[in-house]
């Protein structure tokens, strides 16, 4: 009997471990605490859980003194993608700024910078970067997420984000294995398939995986997408042939594998969130990452509870539970924060920035990234018109974005209002009348009602200003065309200084 009840100890211990759940509030529930008592060793954070650098410092301190190597992790890749500063903007550009200036020492500095301030606040895991090439224009949930179209290119600044951010001890978590740029699908809604032969995934999805391996990356995020050429019947998330035998096997990788978050729709619509979680840890995956949705004590019961019966009944073997368990635990005691003697969590010792010029270098990388069409003239009063596609979910719609915030900021008397999908040029020039248009849209290319209103805006005000803050497929356009390759608030800073003249 002592023994039976041993062994399931330890199977609810391993359980526990394999999970990255989510939750809600500023300060940890009592059910988080209780269940990292019992051998959770990662939690995962999101914008809700975020108000302060401070608040966040206290947060992850208050959790850690119920397990002080438990694994942090959110979802920070800067750019347009950011958690730490989900109400204002992030202080950094994203990928695709980083590979417009194609500068790796530069992507370095701005990783090892965003990784300070996350170690600073507590924060060890960061799911990022996507080392995604953004091989399809089209691509509704990758985009500037990417560092290109270009595999080299992007193989190259994985790598560096991934020293950067790993100097400043926190894991990176290299994602979406095996490579989600080339779909046209937003896994979070239904599952995207990819549709290209094993020499094409070799030759361009792979590359800069391969390249975040050499650099050591400590986790890999899979991917819920279905690549026919490795496995026709499973997405990569659940699939032995892609976890198992491409990552592990066939490239050698021996930290730890994530997989996305669980509740979204290309699993949680297909076969449910705790038959995936089974099926993915017995594909090899080491941890769940669940909560960007479902953020409660019943989904974490539920989820170990089903990897325990899973290995009762001999669907999941019971050494591939410990393994997972054991790599998540190794992670753990790898990024344990150092903390001092006032007990706030810090970077290591030899990850402080070099000098004040690190606090600036987001804004000096957004400044870099600007591409200027056209010759800029100090504008008096504009009208900022931001045409707003719908926010994809990576990114969210709490975010604020664009340049009016930072225009008005710079040019005393600067207007702004904000035009949804269906909106047309009439309603901009009505409610701008005889000042100088400033158009801000987002992956103009991709929204065809937006580039007949863009058009439309052009043609009746030729010295309107056109800011892309999107991938800038179109063609430039307008007296004056600013292409930022991202969101960011550093971005629309970066792009308000130019059209300002300061």
């Amino acid at each position: 009997m002592t023994i039976l009840a041993h062994h399931t100890d330890t199977l609810t211990r391993d359980a526990l471990a394999v999970l990255q759940p989510g939750f809600e509030g500023t300060t940890a529930p009592s059910w988080l605490l209780r269940q990292v008592g019992q051998g959770l060793t990662a939690v995962g954070l999101f914008g809700r859980n975020i108000v302060s650098a401070e608040q966040l410092a206290a947060l992850t301190a208050q959790l850690r003194r119920e397990r002080d190597d438990l694994l942090v992790a959110i979802d920070e890749e800067g750019g347009d993608v950011t958690r730490l500063e989900v109400r204002g903007g992030s202080s950094f550009p994203g990928n695709l700024a980083l590979g417009a200036v194609d500068d790796t020492d530069l992507t370095r500095e701005v990783a090892r910078e965003l990784g300070r301030r996350l170690a600073e606040c507590g924060v060890n895991l960061n799911w990022a970067p996507s080392a995604d090439v953004n091989s399809n224009p089209d691509n509704p949930v990758i985009g500037v997420r990417s560092f290109g179209s270009d595999t080299r290119l992007a193989a190259r600044h994985t790598a560096a984000y991934v020293e950067g951010l790993q100097a400043a001890g926190v894991a990176a978590c290299t994602k979406h294995f095996p490579g989600h740029g080339d779909t046209n699908v937003d896994s979070h809604h239904a599952l995207p398939r990819i549709d290209v032969d094993l020499d094409t995934l070799q030759a361009r999805e792979l590359v800069p995986f391969r390249a975040a391996m050499e650099a050591g990356t400590k986790a890999v995020m899979s991917a819920h997408i279905l690549v026919p050429a490795l496995d026709p019947t499973r997405p990569a998330t659940l699939s032995p042939q892609i976890l198992t035998g491409l990552l592990r096997k066939e490239l050698g990788y021996e930290g730890l594998i994530v997989t996305d978050g669980m509740e979204m729709n290309a699993i949680a619509g297909t076969y449910g969130i705790e038959r995936g979680s089974v099926l993915a840890i017995a594909a090899g995956a080491d941890a769940i990452c669940v909560g960007g949705g479902l953020a409660d004590e019943a989904t974490v019961l539920g989820l170990r509870d089903a990897l325990v019966d899973a290995v009762r009944e001999g669907v999941l073997p019971e050494e591939r539970l410990a393994d997972a368990a054991e790599r998540v635990r190794a992670l753990a005691g790898w990024a344990l924060p150092q903390t001092p003697s006032g007990g706030t969590p810090r970077a290591r010792t030899d990850a402080q920035p070099e000098g004040s010029r690190a606090s600036g270098v987001g804004l000096e990388a957004a400044r870099r990234a600007l591409v200027v069409t056209g010759t800029p003239v100090p504008v008096a009063a504009p009208y900022v018109a931001t045409l707003a596609p719908v926010a994809n979910i990576a990114v969210g719609d709490e975010t604020p974005w664009g340049v009016a915030a930072e225009l008005a900021s710079l040019v005393p008397g600067t207007v702004s209002g904000v035009y949804p999908e269906g909106s047309a040029a009439g309603d901009v020039l009505a409610a701008a009348g005889d000042r100088t248009v400033v158009a801000v849209v987002r992956d103009a290319h991709r929204h065809p009602w937006m580039t007949e209103a863009l058009d439309a805006l052009v043609a009746a005000r030729p010295d309107t200003v056109v800011v892309e803050m999107g991938v800038p497929r179109a063609e430039p356009r307008g007296a004056l065309y600013v292409a930022t390759h991202g969101a960011s608030r550093v971005c629309g800073r970066a792009a308000a200084e130019v059209i300002a003249g300061v």
